[in-house]
């Protein structure tokens, strides 16, 4: 599993070199007064993205070295069924990462691509805040609220 990460952060670190340099200032923060997704908010929110993705796999990586590192037989009952449960957790966290890697591998396929920081809904732009903070967000604060209230009435039937 390790060698399909480090293929991952291969070919993301290959796609960063291909394309033409953006000079961004170690400063930079998309401004509401510049055009809407210019190459350098693009490339601020490329970079965002790869970044937190080359996190998340460093975490797995280090969640998956300590649980081959973490078998051991642990006689108490009571401390082996802790540690059970803390590797259920820790699972659960990886799989909600590995779904995670999914959506940044998403974001940077739709900035490839131009659909990268407008509403796939409304086609509306999603706020710069917006995506400052969730730099996968698919969707504007207005058209996600519809869609979350939508699925409530329905969960709710």
């Amino acid at each position: 599993m390790v060698d399909a990460q480090d293929a991952i952060a291969d070919g993301a670190a290959k796609d960063r070199n291909m394309k033409a340099e953006v000079f961004l200032p170690d400063d930079y923060h998309p401004a509401d007064d510049e055009p809407f997704m210019n190459d350098r908010q693009l490339e601020y929110f490329r970079r965002k993205l790869l970044d937190w993705k080359a996190d998340l796999l460093e975490d797995s990586r280090d969640t998956i070295e300590g649980m081959k590192d973490g078998t051991r037989n642990i006689p108490d009952i009571a401390d082996r069924a802790s540690e059970e449960t803390d590797r259920a957790l820790e699972l659960r966290t990886r799989d909600r990462q590995r779904k995670l890697v999914a959506k940044i591998d998403s974001a940077l396929r739709r900035i490839d691509e131009g659909e990268y920081g407008y509403c796939e809904i409304t086609g509306e732009p999603i706020s710069l805040k917006r995506l400052d903070a969730r730099p996968i967000a698919t969707m504007t604060l207005e058209a996600q609220e519809r869609h979350e209230r939508r699925e409530k009435v329905h969960r709710d039937d």
